[in-house]
């Protein structure tokens, strides 16, 4: 089981979300601990360990770090915004 963990930005992107969205990204982010690549994420290129996990048109960059089982979530934002 992974441990995740939220940095400053994503706790403020987390909190800019519609209500109606809030819940369904919570869960997918809980759903991370047991596995932290499901099958609707990707890792993103030219890194080493970042992923994206795509929830409707938003979209979940994180980093897994497997040698101390930890996910650190980064950005939370909607698809046009998010790799900017």
């Amino acid at each position: 089981m992974y441990n995740i963990y939220l940095e400053a930005e994503a706790e403020k992107d987390l909190r800019k979300l519609p209500s109606f969205l809030f819940s369904s990204v919570i869960a997918k982010i809980k759903e991370l601990s047991n596995n932290p690549r499901p099958g609707n994420c990707r890792k993103l290129k030219s890194t080493e360990n970042f992923w994206r996990l795509r929830i409707g048109d938003y979209r979940v960059i994180y980093e897994i770090i497997d040698s101390s089982k930890r996910i650190n979530i980064y950005k939370i934002r909607h698809r046009k915004d998010v790799y900017r």
